[in-house]
């Protein structure tokens, strides 16, 4: 028998994993987890680049294979605090998890979620200080989020809270292993993610409205409804990528970033797929989520491909 990666295929026994560990691996979300993956090598590659740091890191694929898979794992132990905190609403929207399936206990997930923290801050402090940090703030947000005094439940206030750590925080903790965190253009870049994440979380609560509504959590879906909620979320995804040009003009960003601007693209197509629904049969939620995890792996992509060719001069001609 195959192995079967969807989520909502139900469990059984495979040739190789049993129902118990595929629930285990659920219970990580591994969909989830390619953007902090690939986002933070990007960044880190990017930092390394910019801050020409070759020559100090000669092995600076390991540095940036040890930091990102932190990274990662930090994302693992929310994904698993958050399913072990929300089981009850699971099984309302969500009954295909490992949790309400009975396959995982909410104490057990919760167990691994902090043994996936503790390794993470290990992990984190051992490639640099501000690094350690980045992840210890990332950390804090996500587990107020998830635990008392559970930011989740409060309207909007919500959206900003997760948007921190997975825009702004996860871009400076990335930049900072091997440049200044500090620097105008990871501060402005991790702005721009955190101002989209803020409008772009929506997409993840369509799946959930009547389970949110049921364990006292508001969210703009639940509370507007989705066609009010896609228009108070378009300017924060639309905008910052809009606004490219003008932080070039005033000299936050190099003339190079300027192609960047073509996410404002993306960003409609988000928006338009967020208003019409549409689930996806195989992932766990609508295709505007997923197509938004797919915009900020290629946003962060982008960014470090003009980079490059930005720091070699060969987008000369955009000057």
């Amino acid at each position: 028998m195959p192995i079967k990666l969807t989520m909502k295929e139900p469990y059984s026994k495979t040739r190789f994993l049993s129902v118990r560990f595929r629930g285990y691996f659920d219970l990580l979300r591994p969909f989830t987890l390619a953007a902090p993956l690939f986002v933070s090598m990007f960044i880190m590659f990017s930092s390394l680049v910019y801050n020409d740091r070759f020559a100090e890191f000669p092995d600076w694929w390991i540095t940036i294979g040890q930091a990102s898979l932190t990274l990662t794992f930090l994302n693992a132990a929310s994904n698993a605090l958050n399913q072990a905190t929300d089981a009850e609403a699971d099984k309302i929207s969500k009954p295909y998890r490992p949790i309400p399936r009975g396959v995982v206990e909410p104490a057990e997930a919760q167990s691994i979620a902090y043994l996936f923290y503790l390794f993470a801050l290990l992990r984190a402090v051992t490639i640099n200080v501000w690094f350690g940090i980045f992840v210890f703030l990332i950390m804090i947000f996500t587990v107020t989020y998830s635990l008392p005094p559970r930011i989740k439940r409060f309207l909007f206030i919500n959206q900003i809270w997760i948007a921190i750590p997975r825009g702004l925080l996860g871009i400076l903790a990335s930049w900072s292993v091997f440049g200044d965190p500090f620097q105008t253009e990871p501060l402005v870049i991790g702005t721009i993610a955190f101002l989209f994440f803020t409008g772009a979380m929506t997409t993840k609560d369509i799946v959930d409205r009547e389970a949110d509504r049921r364990t006292g959590i508001k969210t703009l879906v639940n509370t507007f409804g989705t066609k009010k909620a896609a228009l108070i979320s378009l300017p924060f995804m639309f905008l910052p990528f809009a606004l490219v040009p003008v932080l070039i003009n005033f000299g936050f960003l190099k003339y190079y970033f300027l192609p960047l601007t073509i996410f404002t693209v993306l960003s409609l197509i988000v928006f338009v797929l967020l208003i019409n629904e549409s689930e996806s049969k195989t992932l766990e939620n609508v295709y505007a989520w997923s197509f938004m995890y797919l915009e900020y792996l290629f946003f962060a992509l982008g960014f470090t491909i003009l980079i490059i060719f930005g720091e070699m001069g060969t987008l000369a001609f955009l000057a």
